[in-house]
């Protein structure tokens, strides 16, 4: 399957992933500039930060309540479709996936 990753300078990344792989574990091992994970996906820093399509948004449905509180402390403000990408665990349903990568400061 293939997930997607988009950076605000318009650069395109087609992505293999593996089902139960999250989204920054996928974009961490493929090197996509923006998507750090500095706390290896324990939800503690932030730094995994991704905004998605509304269709993927949709899909992967809304952060939980300790995800929200993560995001407001990010380097990005949050949007409607924001998600920490370590907490988006890949399926087959996900295929396709398109992830956009925020600016870092």
């Amino acid at each position: 399957m293939k997930i997607v990753f988009v950076t605000t300078d318009g650069q395109r990344f087609d992505v293999d992933a593996r089902p139960g792989a999250s989204v920054m574990e996928t974009a961490t091992g493929a090197g996509i500039p923006g998507i750090i994970g500095e706390c290896g996906g324990s939800m503690a820093c932030g730094t995994c930060h991704c905004k998605l399509t509304d269709e993927g948004f949709a899909l992967v449905g809304p952060p939980g309540t300790d995800e929200t509180a993560m995001l407001e402390f990010s380097d990005t403000e949050p949007t409607a479709t924001s998600r920490l990408s370590c907490q988006v665990a890949l399926s087959e349903a996900h295929d396709g996936l398109v992830v956009h990568v925020p600016p870092w400061g």
